[in-house]
């Protein structure tokens, strides 16, 4: 999937048609069904969302339970929890141990993944989960929560794909999380000119010395800058801090 400049736009402008129609919903099922709209422009029919506790094994979900949605084929859903694969699915275990978002086929190919984990994602494709993407969303209390785009043919998902549904997922992740704190109106953040253009690139996906060479200064002063943004916005990731960003309408893509 290449992106020339015009699909880029058309991205971008999904992007942030999305952002406005989640910012009238109150319901995380509504939700749900806006990202898996979203998705569907980066050829992702399928969609999971799961929020794990620190001493949680598996990710079963419970009758009515918001903290477990997805839209998978209903004959891959009964395989996987008859089997048990919820509590060897390689992508579980990949996410508690990093933060970054990461391709179903790095981890297949990993040395570490055993035969069994790379069983379940074999299994996937029998039902029509042929390539995918996870993205770890580590809460400060030590919670987990993993979304998860999948696609019907096997293929690698590119990085502008990857930054917005990682964008997506990450926004949809917060709004879960506000709806069950029942938390008011959030203060929008004063962010200086300079903070405003670093987090800018970074929800563009760009690297501290990236934005550095963009920008015209060093990458100790862009971390600097984001720093404060992350402090300011109350986000343990540059990543959180940028969709909080997009979200309270500081920057725009």
């Amino acid at each position: 999937m290449h992106f020339p400049e015009a699909a880029r736009e058309a991205f971008a402008l999904e992007f942030g048609r999305f952002l406005d129609q989640t910012d009238r919903v109150a319901k995380s099922e509504h939700l749900f069904d806006l990202l898996s709209d979203f998705a569907l422009n980066f050829d992702c029919p399928w969609i999971a969302y799961g929020s794990l506790a620190p001493d949680q094994k598996g990710l079963r979900p419970a009758q009515g339970d918001p903290g477990v949605m997805l839209n998978y084929p209903p004959e891959w859903q009964e395989r996987y929890f008859e089997m048990g694969y919820d509590r060897i699915d390689p992508t579980i275990k990949r996410s508690r141990r990093r933060a970054e978002v990461f391709r179903w086929s790095d981890v297949y190919n990993d040395e570490s993944t055993t035969e069994d984990e790379r069983r379940v994602f074999d299994e996937a494709a029998t039902f029509g989960l042929r390539s995918g993407i996870s993205v770890p969303l580590h809460g400060p209390d030590g919670r987990l929560a993993i979304m998860n785009f999948a696609q019907p043919w096997d293929g690698e998902f590119q990085n502008r794909a990857i930054t917005y549904l990682q964008l997506a997922a990450l926004h949809f992740h917060l709004s879960v999380c506000k709806f069950a704190q029942s938390s008011g109106i959030e203060e929008i953040p004063n962010l200086s000119p300079r903070e405003k253009e670093c987090i800018l690139w970074t929800a563009k996906g760009k690297s501290s010395w990236e934005i550095g060479m963009i920008v015209g200064i060093s990458v100790d002063t862009v971390n600097f800058h984001i720093k404060n943004v992350k402090r300011k916005m109350d986000a343990a990731s540059r990543t959180t801090a940028a969709i909080k960003a997009l979200k309270f309408g500081i920057i725009a893509l």
